[in-house]
């Protein structure tokens, strides 16, 4: 068999296998084993056996997958283990999903498969592993301008000097309410940013111009103030570069850049941007903020925040790659994608993630910094090529990239300050709780707060990001689990960093206050409802000032402890009369719109009707002559008669007319029409009826007559049942066959029944056939 059908097959039979697990785990979901467990012992032991037998798997393919990797190895001893090392336990599985990408890929042929034999290379992967955690002394306590992590001023860009300028500096330095409600400086090169024209050769197609052999070139690392004097004189000849910059934001509050690469199409930099001096990289902006040279990046999203934060530096003529790949509708869009298309070179990806920090710059991250700008100009011929070619339907592809790269490069940095109350903000604890798939109460929401406001202090103190202090997941398993002791909190807070591990007494002291204090204070829900007014004043949660919070978390207050939104997600406002539409005024009566409209109605519709024919038109019939019925007859009481039914009448008796219901009905008008013999329908019946009476009568006198007793009248022995002196039908005592009476004799009547007719009531509908475990509708084909 085929190669490529033996994989299709094991692909498929995974898949299978994959949605019957997780059809499976998603009915145990559902149902409740604690229940269970308590209701059949059974049942406990099984899942007992189950999870130990689920938890030895889970141990070995942990052990295996990190056997030819440096990761730590999760124990996972019981199901609390698998909560408290599930950061060691996702980092496996993201390392198995990056080796099955790269065989996937290398399987396809996009990657070329690496020979596993070469031990240099084998070398490499360990020294890469080694250079992602490194224990330095922080570069930033040696910066002439030393981070203020205390600050909670405006941020204000660094720029002392604007070349390019069309405003001048002092002018563009305005403030504005970012989104967060926070006053904040405009971005200093906005104005040339909107009124930027980007050179001709951009919207053109040329011959690519190829890159220099890495083999026989190199790059110059700079690191002195003469360095970077010499590499701007030869970037002025340039009409494009490429830029790429390597960050770290482990050891570090607000993050640093490590490092910049800058290429043109004949010679390569790397830029050390942890020295003192790094404030003095703002000359570049002859380069950088120059809109006759293309500034190309892959990605730029951050890297524009963080060269303003950092360097000052401001990027005016930006093309973005990703941008590009976007509009071409490649199927990936990283930079090691498009440097397997355009150049056939394998890019290796495992120092992406590396410390760089390192000083000196082991050579693997040298070559692998330099790779990301090396090719990255011929990598832009290519696709502006290909942008230029492509035709959209009323749309410029060329265009559209560049106003979205202008997009990104309006991109402005904020200090990472939130409210403390709303959770607000950059950083603030509001983003981490919609995220939260649990409810909390107002015991376990104080202390999640007051855990988020001590990671955040603390962050700032040592000057660690938050998530090296304490991740996200351990606030919410702090916050759940309320730990009173430090060997609990020790247990849940994993990993432990050693900011936390010196301050475990401080941290349970915090704990224990929010826990007396979140009994009397705000509840999860109150913090949801921060654009209601009223919620806010009854929460003591101070609302932001003019902005709103986004669309998806909009809510009205209606009642006290409901929820509800201002607007129908589905319906929207598609109803006349809806609570949408606003409070009804009590005592006024509301428009009713119905889709058909209804004639108007009037007093003469309610008559009461005594004479049909007075009201009502009808086509001229032979009508028949009424029955006469007798006074007595009509007043005649009702007498439940023993055995007997009573008849329905017909709805054409004479005593039915009048009643201001029906007047005239079809029936009465088909019954009007004569037939062959001058007789109409009713009367055909009427006359009918008669003659079966008769016989009946005939044949009820003879009978009596032969045995010899006289008729009686059979109204004279009518009288009202006596409930009394009736036998019991519950308990009644069988018969036998003689009482019953044989062939030829009088048989006995029956006793009455006052349950008979229940039996001739209309059936129930059935129970209606609810959806069983197993296969759903979802996976039916």
């Amino acid at each position: 068999m085929d190669q490529s059908q033996d994989f299709k097959s094991m692909q498929e039979q995974v898949q299978t296998a994959l949605i019957a697990a997780t059809r499976t785990v998603g009915h145990l979901a559902s149902e409740d084993l604690a229940f269970q467990r308590s209701l059949h012992p059974d049942v406990g032991t099984a899942l007992n056996e189950q999870s130990e037998r689920l938890l030895a798997l889970s141990n070995s393919l942990i052990k295996s997958a990190t056997s030819l990797s440096d990761l730590r190895v999760p124990v996972l001893e019981d199901f609390e283990d698998v909560e408290s090392n599930w950061r060691s336990v996702v980092d496996v599985i993201d390392s198995l999903l990056e080796k099955t990408d790269t065989c996937l890929d290398e399987y396809s042929g996009m990657i070329k498969r690496k020979d596993n034999t070469n031990t240099e290379q084998g070398r490499k992967s360990v020294l890469g592993s080694a250079f992602r955690t490194q224990n330095l002394v922080k570069p930033q306590l040696a910066f002439d301008l030393k981070p203020d992590n205390e600050d909670t001023s405006p941020w204000k860009p660094l720029l002392t000097i604007k070349p390019h300028a069309i405003l001048p500096l002092e002018e563009s330095l305005g403030t504005i309410t970012n989104d967060f409600d926070q006053i904040a400086y405009k971005h200093p090169y906005e104005t040339e940013i909107l009124q930027l024209k980007y050179p001709d050769s951009v919207y053109q197609k040329a011959d690519p111009i190829p890159y220099q052999p890495v083999e026989t070139t190199t790059a110059t690392f700079i690191d002195t103030e003469e360095g970077v004097l010499e590499m701007l004189e030869e970037l002025r000849s340039a009409n494009a570069i490429a830029i790429d910059l390597e960050h770290h934001d482990t050891r570090t509050f607000v993050g640093l850049v490590s490092l910049m690469q800058i290429s043109t199409r004949e010679k390569d930099w790397i830029v050390d941007t942890l020295k003192p001096w790094r404030h003095k990289l703002q000359v570049l902006n002859e380069i950088f903020a120059d809109p006759t040279i293309v500034k190309v990046f892959h990605g730029a999203f951050m890297d524009i925040v963080w060269l303003q934060r950092d360097l000052g530096l401001y990027v005016v003529g930006l093309f973005d790659t990703h941008c590009a790949s976007k509009t071409l509708v490649y199927q990936a869009g990283s930079l090691a994608f498009l440097l397997k298309k355009f150049i056939n070179f394998d890019a290796d990806k495992k120092y992406q993630m590396s410390d760089w920090r390192i000083r000196p710059l082991p050579e693997e991250m040298f070559y692998y910094a330099r790779a990301d700008t090396h090719y990255l100009l011929y990598i832009f011929d290519k696709m502006r090529n290909e942008l230029v070619d492509l035709t959209l339907p009323g749309e410029n592809p060329i265009e559209q990239v560049l106003q979205k790269s202008k997009e990104i490069s309006l991109l402005r940095y904020d200090r990472q300050i939130y409210n403390a109350e709303s959770g607000r903000g950059p950083g603030g604890w509001y983003a981490v709780l919609i995220k939260t798939p649990a409810l909390f109460n107002n015991e376990q929401f104080a202390i999640f707060r007051a855990v988020h406001a001590w990671r955040d202090r603390i962050a700032r103190i040592d000057d660690d990001s938050t998530h090296f202090v304490m991740p996200n997941h351990v606030i919410t398993s702090i916050a759940k689990l309320m730990p009173m002791d430090m060997v609990a909190l020790l247990k849940i807070a994993h990993p432990v960093s050693y900011g936390v591990k010196s301050r475990t007494g401080e941290l349970i002291e915090i704990v224990k206050a929010a826990k007396a204090q979140g009994k009397q204070g705000p509840s999860m829900i109150d913090a949801l409802r921060l654009d209601s007014v009223d919620a806010v004043a009854k929460a003591n949660i101070p609302a932001l000032a003019t902005k709103q919070a986004p669309v998806e978390h909009v809510v009205a207050i209606v009642d006290e402890r409901e929820l509800r939104s201002e607007n129908s997600t589905f319906w929207g406002g598609a109803f006349g009369s809806s609570i949408w539409d606003g409070t009804a005024t009590p005592g006024k009566s509301q428009d009713i719109r119905l889709a058909v409209p209804l004639p108007r109605l009037s007093s003469e519709i309610f008559a009461d009707r005594t004479t049909p024919a007075a009201s009502i038109t009808v086509p001229t019939f032979k009508s028949a002559p009424p029955v006469p019925v007798s006074t007595a007859e009509k007043e005649e009481p009702f007498i439940l008669k023993r055995g007997a039914k009573r008849q329905r009448k017909e709805i054409g008796d004479p005593e039915d007319e009048g009643d201001g219901k029906y007047d005239i009905s079809p029936n009465d008008l088909e019954d009007q029409v004569e037939d062959e013999n001058g007789m109409t329908k009713r009367q055909t019946k009427a006359q009918r009826k008669a003659e079966k009476k008769a016989i009946k009568e005939a044949k009820l006198a003879a009978a009596n007559s032969s045995t010899g007793v006289e008729e009686e009248d059979e109204d004279e022995d009518e009288e009202p049942f006596d409930y009394s002196k009736a036998e019991s039908v519950l308990h009644s005592k069988r018969r036998t066959d003689d009482q019953g009476g044989g062939k030829g004799k009088k048989q006995k009547q029956k006793p009455f029944d006052p349950y008979a007719k229940s039996a001739d009531a209309p059936k129930g509908k059935r129970r209606a056939q609810t959806e069983r475990a197993g296969k759903s509708h979802t996976f039916k084909k």
